[in-house]
């Protein structure tokens, strides 16, 4: 397999500002196997410790904090010398062992010449509510789903090499759209998860993807209640099982805690939304409340859109079939299932995740992002070849944006003001801009 944030490890190791790593994400992503293999790559050695196979490694942090020290207890007892910028020491599933994530504060300030990466499947929800954890002492690296051109090297080297030469408007080739929008609706169906892409490289059985798909929301669901101890599991799995049918609901809505049960509030659900956002399993798209630079200044928090981590487990969850999506079938979740994906590629190219823009009631922009100039950026979501966009079109004649962009089934053109790119082009979105 090949990951795009194995860049992200070879800049982190050669960074000048290098600290101990921290690689976060949900469960299943690939972190772990992300790690190994640029430790085989690009170490002389390595020592992996695993608190949740070995948790007698915690003793390794029992009762002192002394770099010198714990970097002989993990020689000893790894069998393995360390040698400073050859050995690469990973700590994984680290977050249930508070002495061992405060040890990278310690190896940062004495003993920073050592490289050192910790993962965890839910490191996340343990970083957001310890208010002590070493600010500054720790670079840190996201990690999402396979993005769609990921997804392409691994099914399709050909349209892989394409896509990555698509600079820009001069590159696209109109007679390989059609193969690119069938590889995109396998994408929909098939989604990111590393498990999904690797079987269906290997086996092409549908069934089979179904089938990991039901085990990965099965083992989401059971670690609300294993890895959570503060927010009533049941409040978790309520929030995560609707967040379908609240995608579901008409244009321009936000997400609304009465939709969970009558007479809900914001309070009874705010611990489980935090936990889900930061466990990875979900993405939060704030409303703003103006499209103006810059743009977290207008930052809506309390107004916001729930969407999952991977559009091939909304695919699931959302109980469609692969005949709609596949034969181009025209149903109601059509545009909530491409806004989803949409988002899911554009999650790892930015800083801060996508707005969305509501105004005169009834008109949304589906996405809206500032670049690196500072300009706002409108994104409209088609979910068919239909060019009739109001909104987007309003938005225009009122904003009178530098860069509008519409991503459709529609291929690859200048249409007035408007920048007409596929859908499929969503994963280097902010490269083409």
């Amino acid at each position: 397999m090949k990951r795009n944030a194995y860049q992200n490890l070879l800049d982190w190791k050669n960074s000048s500002r290098r600290k101990p790593l921290i690689i976060k994400g949900a469960r299943q992503v690939g972190k772990t196997w992300l790690i190994y293999n640029f430790a085989e790559n690009e170490y002389e050695n390595h020592i992996y410790i695993s608190f949740k196979d070995n948790p007698e490694a915690i003793d390794i942090f029992s009762g002192i904090m002394d770099t010198k020290v714990l970097l002989e207890r993990i020689t000893i007892i790894s069998g393995e010398k360390i040698t400073a910028g050859k050995t690469l020491i990973i700590f994984d599933e680290i977050q249930d062992y508070p002495n061992a994530v405060s040890s990278l504060k310690f190896f940062n300030e004495n003993a920073n010449e050592n490289h050192i990466i910790s993962a965890g499947s839910l490191l996340g929800t343990y970083l957001a509510k310890q208010t002590s954890f070493p600010v500054g002492k720790v670079n840190i690296l996201n990690m999402y789903p396979f993005t769609f051109d990921e997804f392409l090297y691994e099914v399709d080297e050909t349209m892989y090499q394409y896509y990555k030469k698509v600079k820009g408007l001069h590159d696209y080739l109109p007679a390989l759209h059609e193969r690119m929008l069938d590889l995109y609706c396998k994408y929909l169906i098939i989604g990111g998860m590393p498990e999904c892409v690797k079987s269906w490289s290997e086996n092409k059985d549908p069934a089979e993807i179904l089938s990991i798909q039901k085990e990965l929301v099965t083992i989401y669901e059971h670690d609300f209640s294993k890895y959570n101890s503060k927010i009533p599991a049941e409040k978790i799995l309520h929030l995560f099982r609707n967040i379908i049918p609240q995608l579901a609901k008409e244009k321009g809505e936000k997400f609304s805690y009465k939709g969970l049960k009558p007479g809900a509030r914001g309070k009874d659900y705010q611990g489980a939304i935090e936990w889900l956002i930061t466990s990875g399993l979900v993405l939060k798209v704030d409303n703003v409340t103006a499209p103006r630079y810059p743009l977290n200044a207008y930052n809506q928090s309390s107004v916001f859109k729930l969407f999952l981590l991977d559009v091939g487990l909304t695919k699931y969850m959302a109980g469609l079939v692969n005949e709609s999506i596949i034969l181009d079938g025209d149903f109601s979740f059509k545009g909530q299932l491409n806004e989803n994906f949409v988002l899911q590629q554009l999650a790892p190219q930015l800083t801060f995740l996508p707005n969305y823009y509501s105004f005169d009631r009834d008109k949304e922009i589906n996405f809206i992002i500032q670049n690196k100039s500072g300009d706002i950026v409108p994104i409209e979501v088609k979910s068919g070849k239909n060019k009739r966009a109001t909104s987007f079109k309003s938005y225009i004649a009122n904003y009178h944006p530098q860069t509008a962009i519409r991503l459709s089934s529609n291929g690859y053109v200048k249409d007035g003001m408007i920048t007409n790119i596929p859908l499929y082009f969503a994963s280097k979105l902010m490269e083409l801009i």
